[in-house]
């Protein structure tokens, strides 16, 4: 049997395409279909590669058993989060609200005004150790339904209410006290044997290790940087760290990064980058760069298609058990690197005859003095091509703009800090599949593109992450078509999605109603997307120059200040806003006849660190980039070679000629 959702693009929605429930997308059909036939909606929200929606789908979805009521009595309506993360926000609100924890398989039952009145994750199809089980909760909500419906559409008038009701914030100027805060509530939660923050489960939080070497760096506090770097190492030496094809899991279910969640995401990898890119910078430890070049490498060889963009990630399942396709026995490893290799490679990975997942085991290099196998060793390529040889591992084939930004921007700043070409052309490659495939004759973005099809209007993540990758392909190309993108998607940030009272809506203002328009400003697994807002006018105002921007920042960040004063731990990516806004900032505008001169070029590659922004003039880019920065078109083309103009926190300096006469560090 095929319903609906056998003519969408989703992989989400295509996993339930055969499933007996008469399934419809999110649309004006299915709720006015509720309404005329005055049934309760039932809403499930997940993602492709979720386990637990797998489990919830295999037990309750294919079962004739809950498709036959959930048909007869309800209107069923799939949601894939990662098309829609504008649904899944406002209900995932209405979860927690009323349950108090969130998560997926996200379970909603509503009326059919949308409103919400009764609320759940994963719920197993018959009830178990005091779980409710699907099917009860279905045939009470339908009895429900036909005794006290009055009673329930009230219920959910007020859930609806309550979620809608919005806290007002007052704006603060940003201290450095918050700064400060933060780092306080990451030290409280650190853990000093394993590293990460917290219990298990586990997550990488690659924001919260980007703030701490950042407020390291500002305040002189070594201590915050030694909390990263320890928990980057515990991470790159853990299960969570596929040591043989490279880049990391979601999270790690075990207090010391050994037993992964096994999905790979894309957003998780890219932002992982930045983080060991950060610290190789500070440090010059290998072991970062390493974990750099794996994860970009992973990214390029998995995850990359054809045209050039990135899929979502991979599937931790694999012939219907989590974890089964990355797992060795130690038979297995000897059988395929023979018996010296493959006892090195035990002892070296901790691959043991008892194993460490059950009853086989996870490659880590945790306790390990010893130094491990390079990425590009030829006998890990064995282990490779011998675990590529099982059952492949489902893969999410649809390309979210938000998440090829972060990827984009990781590669480009990869690329350039490492001389990698291959990074730096991966990104532009994405940049163009972009161009090509997610923007409509209007010059608008789409939010995804699947199967051909590009779909859904471009949120306010998708706009800042956008906006923040084209000026990170600015700073390492000086191709001003990028500042040039950049500042387009910051205009349409402004324009589409503004909130008067503070900060920026999640969906634009010609969007779709939903019973609330959600804002974000907390981080969760990606920085929040009024974090990046405040990041992209942070850098738009460094590097143009123009007051919109910086007017733009200190607003938005104003507003961060405000939302954050509670628990700013959980605004980690705002506060590295705030951080370059103490920082200051210098810069430079190089008027050149021909091309920029290579010793300036060796010069910004070997100090990324230096808060120096960046503008190459030439007669080709003097048009664009002067949309782009007005103050620009005053400076004129030397009729050979290049000048130098720099300022500091607002002072200018002599122009100069020389390169080497410039002062361009503190």
């Amino acid at each position: 049997m095929s319903n609906r959702l056998q003519n969408e693009k989703s992989p989400y929605l295509l996993q339930h395409g055969d499933n007996p429930v008469d399934w419809y997308p999110w649309c004006e059909e299915a709720f006015e279909r509720a309404k005329r036939e005055e049934r309760p909606v039932f809403l499930s929200i997940g993602y492709s590669t979720c386990h637990w929606c797998h489990v919830m789908a295999h037990e309750s979805f294919e079962d004739e058993e809950i498709a036959g009521i959930l048909n007869q009595e309800f209107v069923c309506v799939k949601v894939d989060r990662e098309e829609r993360p504008d649904i899944d926000a406002v209900y995932m609100s209405v979860c927690q609200a009323v349950t108090g924890s969130g998560g997926w398989p996200l379970t909603i039952i509503m009326t059919p005004e949308q409103k919400p009145f009764f609320a759940g994750t994963y719920f197993p199809k018959q009830n178990r150790y005091g779980q409710p089980g699907l099917l009860d909760i279905l045939k009470s909500v339908s009895d429900l339904w036909k005794k006290e419906k009055e009673e329930l559409q009230i219920t959910g008038s007020e859930i609806a209410a309550a979620v809608c009701e919005r806290r007002i914030t007052a704006k603060k100027e940003p201290e450095k006290a918050l700064l400060k805060k933060a780092y306080d509530q990451f030290r409280r939660q650190y853990d000093g044997k394993w590293g990460g923050f917290g219990g298990a489960p586990k997550f990488p939080t690659p924001h919260n290790l980007l703030f701490l070497m950042e407020y390291s760096l500002l305040e002189n506090v070594p201590e915050a940087a030694e909390m990263a770097e320890e928990t980057l190492e515990a991470m790159a030496r853990g299960g969570i760290h596929d040591h043989i094809g490279g880049g990391f899991s979601r999270y790690s279910t075990d207090e010391k990064w050994l037993i992964p969640h096994f999905e790979k995401m894309l957003y998780d990898n890219a932002l992982l980058i930045l983080a060991y890119l950060k610290a190789f910078e500070i440090t010059g430890k290998a072991v970062y760069k390493q974990s750099v070049c794996s994860t970009a490498d992973y990214i390029l060889r998995e995850l990359t298609e054809e045209k050039g963009g990135f899929y979502c990630g991979q599937d931790a399942d694999s012939e219907g058990v989590e974890g089964k396709y990355y797992s060795f026995t130690k038979k297995e490893v000897l059988s395929v690197l023979g018996e010296e290799d493959g006892q090195e490679f035990c002892r070296l990975y901790g691959i043991t005859e008892r194993g460490n997942f059950q009853g086989e085991n996870i490659p880590n290099r945790i306790g390990q003095a010893k130094e491990g196998w390079q990425q590009d060793d030829f006998r890990l390529a064995k282990l490779y091509e011998y675990r590529m040889n099982r059952v492949r591992l489902h893969k999410d084939k649809k390309c979210l703009l938000s998440w090829n930004a972060w990827t984009i921007l990781a590669l480009a700043r990869a690329g350039w800090i490492l001389s990698e070409e291959r990074y730096l052309n991966g990104a532009c490659q994405a940049e163009e599949f972009i161009e090509a495939h997610m923007r409509d004759e209007k010059g608008r973005l789409y939010l995804r593109f699947c199967d051909g099809e590009a779909a859904h209007p471009a949120q306010l993540e998708d706009y800042g992450v956008y906006a923040l990758a084209m000026t990170e392909l600015y700073r390492i190309t000086f191709r001003a078509e990028y500042l040039e993108k950049a500042v387009k998607a910051a205009e349409c940030i402004t324009e589409l999605f503004q909130d008067e009272k503070g900060g920026y809506y999640m969906t634009s203002k010609d969007a779709g109603k939903l019973i609330l328009r959600p804002k974000e400003t907390y981080d969760g697994a990606v920085p929040s997307s009024n974090s990046v807002a405040a990041m992209v006018f942070w850098e738009l105002a460094a590097l143009t120059g123009n007051t919109k921007w910086q007017g733009a920042a200190e607003e938005q960040l104003a507003f961060l200040a405000g939302e954050a004063e509670e628990y700013p731990a959980g605004h980690s990516f705002a506060l590295l806003s705030m951080i370059k806004a103490f920082s200051g900032k210098r810069e430079l505008l190089c008027a050149v006849k021909d091309k920029v001169p290579a010793e300036f070029i060796e010069y910004l590659r070997k100090n990324p660190q230096n808060e120096l922004y960046v503008l190459v003039k030439t007669a080709q880019n003097a048009k664009v980039l002067s949309e782009c920065a007005p103050f620009t078109e005053h400076y004129p083309l030397p009729e050979k070679g290049a000048v130098y103009y720099l300022c500091e926190n607002g002072a200018c300096r002599q122009p100069v000629t020389d390169f080497n006469e410039l002062v361009l560090v503190y």
